[in-house]
């Protein structure tokens, strides 16, 4: 099987890692329910909160006023926060009138906020109250997308970790891969797999309840996206093997996380290179045609999305870029490690983050292109430094082969409209 030789000026896992607390700029980790709300095509998610949080979830998903879109939220009134109601009572009661006039629902999420988490109200309690009361037709389930603690992919990250001790014991050897992923994107990957033999493939989560996932001792998963820490510890808990394997991002990645998987499932190497020879191609030229853009330049990460460390492997090895500092809200050695072993030395790896710190370090190495969140990169151009938006590689289908091209272009953009915008005012 074709093996990418590490970088020859090694990696980052032993690098020192610069771990600071201080003030965040984080995304609210309801924000999760945006994707998820389109994969899972029989659920439902119901916020507990304010009508703060019913306005970002409007605004952020776009709704038309005629859309009827899965996720709402039960409004927590001053009464409620004041202790003056029964908020059990009051939830009951939403939720009945929502499965009366919503038959379709299969999976009802019930997603705590601030407010919630605030007035201490046990959604867990609640949960499990309205599972015994619509069981079987209604899978009842509870998990925090507060934005108190946590960043905005956490959102997802507990969103899974909720269903994984519901879902049904087996014996059988097979692969779950987890992590929302666009349809279309799935789909290409389950075709790969298709190709390579690997036929027990099932994904968390599912696009609907009927799925015959299941997890037991002869389980093994694999993770699509770096920001599931919650939801791989629920998996080892349940007797899941984890596959440790660079994440899917740009020909290189993906090749190394299906190799990894292949090497699992003992497949001959002749069927793997005859699998992947033709997309690594495409994949290849079309990374080629934006690095031409990329090539040579500077970036730096602001932690946002903890898609920090595989993005940041993906363009210094495939782009030609330089890190200078790679920030992550978390970093899990058995999550990233695959990624941070391929990371060229020489960028700052920093946890956490003290936003002032490290603007300040953003401002002195003046790189080429900062990704970032969205409170910091309108300041950030104003001062002249190009930004891409952390949150857009999170809406943006950028896994395995076919996207690698995308998610080259996606980095190239900013630097082209600065070139483009340069040359306009001469």
């Amino acid at each position: 099987m074709t093996e990418i030789p590490p970088s020859i000026s090694g990696g980052c896992r032993s690098a020192p890692v610069l771990k600071q607390r201080g003030q965040r700029e984080v995304f609210c980790g309801l924000t999760g329910i945006i994707w998820l709300h389109r994969k899972m095509q029989d659920a439902f998610f119901l916020v507990v909160g304010s009508r703060t949080c019913a306005h970002l979830l409007q605004s952020a998903a776009g709704v038309m006023i005629f859309a009827e879109p899965r996720f709402g939220t039960a409004i927590l009134e001053e009464s409620d926060l004041a202790g003056l109601n029964d908020a059990h009572a009051e939830l009951d009661r939403e939720v009945a009138t929502l499965l009366a006039r919503r038959p379709d629902i299969r999976q009802l999420f019930l997603v705590g906020s601030c407010p919630s988490e605030v007035i201490k109200l046990d959604l867990n309690r609640a949960a499990e109250r309205l599972t015994q009361e619509y069981a079987p037709k209604v899978r009842v389930l509870e998990y925090s997308g507060s934005g108190i603690e946590t960043t905005f992919t956490q959102g997802e990250d507990a969103c899974l970790a909720a269903m994984v001790p519901v879902l049904p014991r087996t014996e059988a050897r097979n692969l779950v891969v987890v992590g929302a992923l666009p349809d279309v994107v799935e789909d290409q990957m389950l075709s790969l797999f298709d190709g390579l033999g690997i036929d027990t493939v099932h994904v968390l989560p599912s696009r609907t309840i009927d799925s015959d996932i299941a997890v037991g001792p002869n389980t093994v998963f694999a993770l699509t996206q770096p920001f599931l820490g919650d939801t791989h510890a629920a998996l080892v808990r349940r007797g899941a093997r984890h596959i440790a394997a660079p994440f899917p991002m740009g020909e290189e990645g993906t090749t190394e996380w299906l190799a990894a998987l292949a090497a699992e499932f003992e497949l001959d190497d002749a069927t793997f290179e005859a699998v992947t020879e033709a997309p690594r191609r495409r994949a290849r030229q079309a990374v080629a045609k934006a690095a031409e853009t990329l090539n040579g330049k500077s970036v730096f990460f602001f932690p946002d999305s903890q898609l920090e460390i595989p993005l940041a492997r993906f363009l210094t090895r495939e782009c030609g870029m330089t890190a200078l500092e790679v920030g992550s809200p978390y970093i899990h050695d058995t999550i990233h490690g695959p990624d941070l072993d391929l990371l060229p030395a020489g960028p700052q790896i920093s946890e956490g983050q003290d936003v002032d710190l490290q603007l300040d370090r953003c401002r002195a190495a003046q790189p080429d292109l900062t990704v970032c969140g969205l409170g910091l990169a309108n300041p950030l151009e104003a001062e002249g430094l190009s930004t891409k938006w952390a949150i857009e590689l999170v809406f943006t289908p950028v896994h395995f082969y076919e996207q690698a091209g995308d998610l080259a272009s996606l980095f190239a953009r900013p630097l082209r409209r600065k070139s483009i915008l340069g040359v306009a005012a001469e």
